[in-house]
């Protein structure tokens, strides 16, 4: 396996959330940038970028913006790409319709 970095599959989804959350839109673009610097061969290559990362069946669920919001992906390691499934408060996360 190469040295990729990850490349964010889609970036729609993060200007759609920002658009009705503004208060979200430097975390995600810190968090952007973290996981396009990445090179993850695993979960746990995840949560050692992302302390507080949680892998929830095949997906892997950001804390964002101090844990206001939530971020569920699917990460494809080999292909290096994460794909955005949806981005949420954590009130509609936790009435788990993403899973």
């Amino acid at each position: 396996m190469g040295s990729s970095i990850l490349r964010i599959i889609s970036r729609r989804a993060l200007r759609d959330f920002i658009r009705f959350h503004s208060d979200a839109e430097a975390a995600l673009a810190v968090w952007a940038r973290e996981v396009e610097n990445a090179v993850w061969q695993t979960p746990v290559d995840a949560k050692r970028t992302f302390n507080d990362v949680s892998i929830v069946g095949d997906k892997t669920v950001f804390n964002i913006a101090q844990n206001r919001y939530r971020l569920v992906a699917w990460v494809a390691y080999r292909a290096q790409k994460i794909f955005i499934k949806a981005i949420m408060t954590h009130k509609d996360y936790d009435k788990g319709d993403w899973k």
